[in-house]
């Protein structure tokens, strides 16, 4: 939502300070924070150890502002003009014309932001200290890069299967999500991906 709010803002050409505003945004995009300027940041608002770490810093995507705003500014003026006559504000129009005709687009940029969510580990390492909070890819990092091994005790089992197994194991569970998302999403994917590609 609010890669949405960003995008239908910038994508509106009376906004006051809208120029600067996506300046300052591609700016981001440009110069990326560091890893000690992040997590010093991180520490003050007091997320460490927090599941609002993982999520808040990397709450907009620079890239996804970018095809969402495209997208919206393909919208004919006119629908923005006849929701007016009839009296409509600025959220309604966002509400009831924008957003049903951006099915495609939200679904891709849906899309976009759950794989990078699945797959993010770096973070979870970064902000997380208690290895009970780790999501699953640090967990199959763990496997893959240190050889990490599962108690028997717990699995409930007396000899475990080879290390081998039990990394593509847990690869394959980490595939399963985007797996069974993805044909859900993939009639808008192609729509939404060239949103803002040709001009036309």
């Amino acid at each position: 939502m609010c890669t949405v709010a960003l995008a239908y803002g910038l994508s509106r050409p009376g906004v006051v300070w809208g120029k600067p505003i996506l300046l300052l945004v591609l700016g981001t995009f440009l110069f990326t924070p560091g890893i000690i300027p992040t997590y010093l940041v991180v520490q003050e608002f007091g997320m460490l150890d927090s599941y609002a770490s993982l999520v808040l810093p990397v709450l907009l995507n620079v890239f996804n502002v970018i095809v969402v705003r495209a997208f919206f500014q393909g919208i004919p003026t006119e629908l923005y003009e006849a929701a007016r006559l009839d009296g409509a504000g600025e959220l309604t129009i966002l509400c009831r014309v924008v957003l049903p005709l951006s099915k495609a687009v939200i679904a891709v940029v849906g899309l976009f932001y759950g794989v990078s969510y699945w797959n993010s580990f770096f973070n979870a390492l970064l902000f997380l200290n208690d290895s009970g909070k780790y999501p699953l890819q640090v967990v199959l990092r763990s496997y893959v890069v240190q050889g990490e091994s599962i108690n028997a005790r717990a699995l409930g089992v007396s000899t475990l299967p080879p290390s081998i197994s039990l990394q593509m194991a847990v690869l394959i569970l980490a595939l399963i999500p985007i797996l069974c998302v993805y044909p859900f999403l993939q009639k808008y994917f192609a729509k939404g991906v060239l949103t803002g590609a040709v001009k036309g």
